[in-house]
């Protein structure tokens, strides 16, 4: 028998409220399944299982709100193990990222699910999770009392907390990691002038073959040169606890994405050394649409193993992030932009972009650092190679 307990979603996490249970006890689970949907700071996150077997018992109804590795339920199953849902030892997937999925919560539910109070549609089941509501709480004005979409969002607002108060929750949330961060970790910075022509010039080529709905991002290759630089310098790509670092042998992008209601949060890219440019492509579009509406993974909180911060095509020439623990690194892209630079001893246009590194003295130094820089520069230089 295994502990499902309520997991650590970054530093900034210390309790979380259980909204939805996707599987009911007796329910068969296999490893990556979701069962269940929290409440945090950072919104409704879908909580997957590590443990293959049967769900035994629910020991937390939804609307409690509880400690960080309080048990949830319990799994009867072969393995012996517990799940590892806390990131200070991230447990990346076994098979490459696929294409972005719908964003319809996986569920064993059938077509129509009786509540507390009557049925509820799928769609306003998913809806209610997206919203952080519970499904079963709900009061339906439809046919035999069913819950509909518009009963859902309804409840929503007439949900006393609202965006402003949500948006100073996360605001309160990173205000306290940041800080524990600058207080606990040794910082030091460092920063290049990168020449980023050569891959944006091939990106422009390779868009006008594309139809407009394929074409690539500008931070698209310039994101797989930095999953492919950490290689060269592993001491960037990892997390540190107790005491004790622990590499990454994947390179699990963090990507920083700012929400609509304020605040930031930054799931994984997973793999994104291993994806082509268009599986990063879809990757990238379908993370920021869920982080942005609902349905991120627990998984997709917990595994970074290093994050990076991009501030856009705006007038910012560069970032200097506060690492995000219990990573050891943080990447800040500046803007892309025009300036005079020196080639063959001639002052030629060249798009150039500001990359800094924020580090943890404990794991690495100044020269490794440089080391990474040195390498993004060598993989901007040759696009091919992405």
């Amino acid at each position: 028998m295994a502990d499902f307990r309520m997991p650590s979603l970054g530093a900034d996490m210390d309790a979380g409220m259980l909204v939805a249970w996707l599987k009911r006890p007796g329910d068969p689970i296999a490893r990556g399944d979701i069962v269940a949907v929290v409440e945090t700071q950072k919104g409704a996150i879908e909580i997957e299982s590590f443990q293959s077997g049967t769900l035994r018992d629910i020991c937390v109804e939804p609307g409690q709100k509880v400690p960080v590795g309080t048990v949830l339920a319990h799994i009867d199953g072969p393995e012996a193990a517990e799940p590892t849902m806390l990131p200070a030892a991230p447990s990346p997937p076994t098979v490459p990222p696929r294409a972005p999925a719908p964003a319809a919560l996986p569920t064993t539910a059938p077509r129509e699910e009786r509540g507390a109070r009557g049925r509820i549609s799928p769609l306003a089941r998913r809806r209610a999770t997206e919203l952080g509501l519970d499904p079963a709480a709900l009061r339906g004005s439809g046919f035999d009392g069913a819950v509909t979409r518009a009963d859902v969002e309804r409840a929503a607002k007439e949900r006393p907390r609202g965006p402003v108060a949500a948006g100073s929750e996360i605001r309160r949330a990173i205000a306290a990691a940041m800080s524990r961060s600058k207080r606990e970790i040794p910082h030091y910075y460092l920063s290049a002038t990168l020449d980023a022509s050569a891959c944006l010039d091939w990106l422009e080529r390779e868009n006008a073959k594309r139809p407009v709905a394929a074409r690539l991002l500008y931070v698209v290759p310039i994101l797989k040169a930095v999953a492919l630089a950490l290689h060269a310098v592993p001491e960037l790509n990892g997390t540190y606890s107790e005491g004790l670092f622990r590499p990454s042998s994947d390179v699990h992008l963090g990507m920083a994405i700012a929400l609509r209601g304020g605040g930031l949060i930054a799931p994984a890219l997973h793999h994104a050394d291993r994806c082509d440019l268009d599986g990063l492509m879809r990757a990238l579009g379908d993370l920021v649409r869920r982080a942005r509406t609902g349905g991120l993974k627990s998984s997709e909180l917990s595994d970074p193993t290093v994050t990076v911060t991009n501030l856009g095509e705006g007038i910012v020439d560069a970032v200097y992030p506060v690492i995000y623990p219990p990573q050891v690194a943080m990447i800040g892209l500046g803007s892309v932009m025009k300036r005079p630079w020196i080639v063959d001893d001639a002052i030629v246009p060249r798009r150039l972009i500001q990359v800094s590194v924020a580090a943890d003295h404990r794991v690495s130094d100044g020269h490794r650092a440089a080391r990474f820089l040195e390498t993004l520069g060598q993989f901007l230089a040759e696009p091919d190679k992405l």
